[in-house]
Protein backbone atom coordinates (compact mmCIF):
# COMPACT_ATOMS: atom_id res chain seq x y z
CA UNK A 1 0.00 0.00 0.00
CA UNK A 2 1.13 3.27 -0.70
CA UNK A 3 1.84 5.52 2.09
CA UNK A 4 -0.44 8.56 0.04
CA UNK A 5 -3.40 5.53 0.16
CA UNK A 6 -3.22 5.08 3.70
CA UNK A 7 -3.04 7.96 4.83
CA UNK A 8 -6.23 8.95 2.83
CA UNK A 9 -7.53 5.77 4.35
CA UNK A 10 -6.74 7.52 7.96
CA UNK A 11 -8.39 10.46 6.97
CA UNK A 12 -11.90 8.87 5.50
CA UNK A 13 -11.97 6.91 9.31
CA UNK A 14 -11.46 9.92 11.30
CA UNK A 15 -13.67 12.52 9.32
CA UNK A 16 -17.19 11.71 11.10
CA UNK A 17 -15.58 12.37 14.26
CA UNK A 18 -14.23 15.40 13.34
CA UNK A 19 -17.30 16.84 11.79
CA UNK A 20 -19.23 16.09 14.86
CA UNK A 21 -16.87 17.03 17.00
CA UNK A 22 -16.32 20.46 15.15
CA UNK A 23 -20.66 20.88 15.77
CA UNK A 24 -19.93 20.23 19.61
CA UNK A 25 -19.69 23.76 20.37
CA UNK A 26 -22.63 24.81 18.51
CA UNK A 27 -24.52 25.24 15.44
CA UNK A 28 -22.04 26.18 12.68
CA UNK A 29 -22.78 26.75 8.62
CA UNK A 30 -20.63 24.39 6.50
CA UNK A 31 -17.35 26.74 5.82
CA UNK A 32 -17.11 27.02 9.60
CA UNK A 33 -17.26 23.28 9.73
CA UNK A 34 -15.01 22.85 7.36
CA UNK A 35 -12.31 25.45 9.36
CA UNK A 36 -13.00 23.82 12.46
CA UNK A 37 -12.55 20.13 11.31
CA UNK A 38 -9.32 21.61 9.45
CA UNK A 39 -7.82 23.56 12.15
CA UNK A 40 -5.39 20.86 12.87
CA UNK A 41 -4.80 19.73 9.27
CA UNK A 42 -6.11 18.77 5.85
CA UNK A 43 -8.78 16.41 7.26
CA UNK A 44 -11.91 16.76 5.83
CA UNK A 45 -12.10 17.86 2.30
CA UNK A 46 -15.02 20.18 1.09
CA UNK A 47 -15.74 18.00 -1.60
CA UNK A 48 -16.13 15.11 1.31
CA UNK A 49 -17.89 17.59 4.21
CA UNK A 50 -21.24 18.27 2.14
CA UNK A 51 -22.28 14.71 1.32
CA UNK A 52 -21.39 13.49 5.22
CA UNK A 53 -23.56 16.41 6.20
CA UNK A 54 -26.31 15.24 4.19
CA UNK A 55 -25.89 11.24 5.34
CA UNK A 56 -25.77 12.83 9.10
CA UNK A 57 -29.16 14.55 8.37
CA UNK A 58 -30.28 11.59 7.10
CA UNK A 59 -29.65 9.32 9.69
CA UNK A 60 -31.31 12.11 11.98
CA UNK A 61 -27.68 13.02 13.98
CA UNK A 62 -27.61 16.48 12.66
CA UNK A 63 -30.36 18.62 11.87
CA UNK A 64 -30.21 21.78 9.32
CA UNK A 65 -32.06 24.99 8.99
CA UNK A 66 -31.34 27.68 6.42
CA UNK A 67 -30.76 31.50 7.16
CA UNK A 68 -32.11 34.21 5.32
CA UNK A 69 -29.62 36.35 4.17
CA UNK A 70 -29.62 39.91 4.90
CA UNK A 71 -27.03 42.99 4.69
CA UNK A 72 -25.82 41.37 1.50
CA UNK A 73 -24.86 37.94 3.34
CA UNK A 74 -26.18 35.33 1.26
CA UNK A 75 -28.61 32.68 3.07
CA UNK A 76 -26.55 29.53 4.71
CA UNK A 77 -27.49 26.46 5.82
CA UNK A 78 -26.66 25.97 9.96
CA UNK A 79 -26.12 22.71 11.24
CA UNK A 80 -26.68 21.19 14.77
CA UNK A 81 -26.24 17.93 16.62
CA UNK A 82 -29.29 16.16 17.71
CA UNK A 83 -28.90 14.56 21.02
CA UNK A 84 -28.46 11.16 18.87
CA UNK A 85 -25.47 13.35 16.93
CA UNK A 86 -24.38 14.46 20.45
CA UNK A 87 -24.24 11.04 21.86
CA UNK A 88 -22.23 9.26 18.80
CA UNK A 89 -19.69 11.98 18.72
CA UNK A 90 -19.00 11.19 22.44
CA UNK A 91 -19.07 7.83 22.03
CA UNK A 92 -16.99 7.82 19.29
CA UNK A 93 -14.61 10.05 20.87
CA UNK A 94 -14.50 7.47 23.54
CA UNK A 95 -13.65 4.98 21.56
CA UNK A 96 -10.88 7.15 19.50
CA UNK A 97 -8.96 7.67 22.47
CA UNK A 98 -9.00 4.07 23.70
CA UNK A 99 -8.05 3.38 19.91
CA UNK A 100 -5.30 6.21 19.95
CA UNK A 101 -3.90 4.41 23.04
CA UNK A 102 -3.70 1.05 21.81
CA UNK A 103 -2.29 2.45 18.46
CA UNK A 104 0.51 4.21 20.36
CA UNK A 105 1.38 1.62 22.88
CA UNK A 106 1.93 -0.61 19.63
CA UNK A 107 4.18 1.79 17.56
CA UNK A 108 5.59 4.40 19.62
CA UNK A 109 9.24 3.01 20.72
CA UNK A 110 10.61 4.41 23.81
CA UNK A 111 13.98 5.54 22.97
Amino acid sequence: MEIESWQSQLRKGAAELVVLSALADGEAYGLQILRKANAGGDLVSDGALYPMLARLEKGGRIVARWSTGSDGVAPRKFYTLTPQGRALADEMRARWSEFRKMVSAAVEKET
